[in-house]
């Protein structure tokens, strides 16, 4: 009985010393003003997507307008 009471305690400190590892780890803001290299590369890379995207938007804007003057001159060469 003893041994099955020593494993019991020694797996639950263990599971309470990950529970409070793992707490810590979970991605809490940071306070406002501070900025590290970590953030300010994620930022970079945030703006990157996001020029990227937009890049992209604009291109298939384009060529929806370009498709669109197209059916345009076709109806106007019917009439």
């Amino acid at each position: 009985m003893s041994s099955t009471l020593t494993i019991r305690r020694a797996l639950s400190r263990s599971v309470n010393f990950v529970r409070m590892y793992s707490e810590g780890a979970t991605g809490a803001t940071r306070p406002a003003g501070s900025s590290d290299a970590f953030t300010k590369r994620e930022k970079a890379q945030e703006d990157l997507y996001v020029k990227q995207h937009e890049k992209e938007q604009l291109a298939a804007l384009r060529e929806s307008l370009k498709k669109q003057k197209e059916q345009l001159d076709a109806l106007e060469k019917k009439m």
